[in-house]
Parts: structure tokens; C-alpha cells; sequence
């Protein structure tokens, strides 16, 4: 047996112990927007990392599909419609492949070293347009998901919900910006999909907040706000006390 450790020994190793907890970075969060179109994810997601910022936390803003060198070569993939006569696997495919790298790249490297992501589109989004619109087993976007996001899970999901009408008129009053794939088509799907968002919502409200996006866009930031203060309550980091 090796011999016990005397009463200074241990306290030594204490002191090291808590000295290593101490530089150890808080642990980071991830936070993730969904929603239909024209819903104003990206007006959001900007505002809301502009306001973690403002109190010295470090976020990362990010969407998906992209997020990193590889996953922004599968969105112009998608996203211009050259996937969709392969049909909805074949997209839940590409976006999983997109994933894996956007997580590697990007979200997991951030979050390792205590910062919080904040990001336009995750996983949610494949159920939603591949599995609930695309007709494909929920138990293939299971498997996908746990293969591809495994224990990166996100701490608070915001969806914006707006009526697929008044979400469309939105997307194409953009200034420049050509409909994409999935803007592209008719309303009927877009109905279908804000039931698909409001269903997971009310499925799983330890994760999910349903957030009005029909206000003005001060009006749905103050509503973010409040659902991140009640749900993670941000904090600012310490400061170093003067020597």
C-alpha cells in the first residue's frame, strides 16, 4: 500500500484542486433560433449575442446550414435547390453532413471554452422540414441526430412563430435577396411548418419558448431577453480584484 498522505500533503493538493477549478472557463451555453420564414431569426439572433457582449460575455453568433468553411459549401448546396429532386433523405443527409462539421468547427470549440453560441437553425429544423414536411420516419432523424449531434444539445430554444403569411410577405420584401429553396414554396407548406415549430414547442416546453414575432423587432428582443433571464440568467463574468 503506498503510504497515506500527511495533513500538508493533502491540503497542498486541495489548494491545487481549487486552483484548477478556479481558472477552469464557466461552462458555455447554446442557444438556438427556430421558426419560419421571415420570422426575423437573424435580426434576433444578431441582437441577442450584441446584448450578452454588452455584458462581457463572449457569444458566437452562427446558422445553420453553415457555421464553418465546410458546412457553408453544403448551404449553397441546398439552399439553391440543386438537392431537391433527391428528395427530403437526401436533404436530412446533407444537413447532417453540414452539422457534423458546424459542430466540430465551430460550436463545440466555443462552448469548450466557456462561450455561449447563439445560433439560427439546429437540429429542430430537420424534424421539422425533413421529418414533419418531408414525410421521413422520425426514427431516421433520430438516429441522424444522435449520430451526428450526440450530447451537444441546446440549453434554451426561442421559436419565433408568425403566420406563414405574414412570414412570406416578409421574406420577399427583402431588399436583393432571392427566395430560396425552401421560401420557395407555396403557403400551404408553410402552414404546415409553423404547426410543425408550434407543435414541438408545446412537446417539449422544458427546452422551448414560443416567442410573438409578429411585433416590431424591439418589441421580440425585450420577449428574447426575458425568456434567456428566466431560463439561463446571464450573468457578468467577475472581475479580477486590483493588486
Amino acid at each position: 500500500m503506498p503510504p497515506r498522505k500527511t495533513d500538508k500533503a493533502e491540503k497542498a493538493d486541495g489548494n491545487v484542486t481549487a486552483l484548477r477549478r478556479a481558472r477552469a472557463p464557466a461552462p458555455g451555453r447554446f442557444i438556438t433560433f427556430e421558426g419560419g420564414e421571415g420570422a426575423g431569426k437573424s435580426t434576433q439572433v444578431r441582437r441577442l449575442r450584441e446584448k450578452l457582449a454588452e455584458l462581457g460575455i463572449e457569444a458566437v453568433a452562427t446558422r445553420e446550414p453553415g457555421g464553418s468553411t465546410g458546412a457553408e459549401i453544403m448551404r449553397h448546396l441546398i439552399l439553391s435547390g440543386a438537392a431537391k429532386p433527391l428528395g427530403p433523405l437526401a436533404e436530412a443527409a446533407l444537413f447532417a453532413a453540414a452539422r457534423a462539421d458546424h459542430l466540430d468547427a465551430t460550436i463545440r470549440p466555443a462552448l469548450a471554452r466557456g462561450a455561449w453560441v447563439v445560433c439560427d437553425r439546429f437540429a429542430d429544423s430537420t424534424r421539422a422540414y425533413q421529418g414533419v414536411l418531408g414525410n421521413i420516419d422520425p426514427r431516421l432523424i433520430a438516429a441522424l441526430e444522435e449520430v451526428t449531434v450526440g450530447d451537444t444539445r441546446p440549453d434554451l430554444t426561442l421559436i419565433l412563430d408568425i403566420p406563414a403569411e405574414e412570414g412570406l410577405s416578409r421574406a420577399s420584401a427583402r431588399s436583393g435577396v432571392a427566395a430560396d429553396r425552401f421560401e420557395s414554396e407555396g403557403v400551404g407548406f408553410h402552414r404546415r411548418l409553423r404547426e410543425a415549430f408550434r407543435a414541438l414547442a408545446e412537446n417539449e416546453p422544458q427546452r422551448c419558448v414560443l416567442i410573438d414575432a409578429r411585433p416590431d423587432a424591439d418589441t421580440v428582443a425585450e420577449a428574447i431577453w426575458t425568456a434567456v433571464q428566466e431560463r439561463l440568467r446571464p450573468a457578468q463574468p467577475r472581475r479580477r480584484a486590483r493588486r
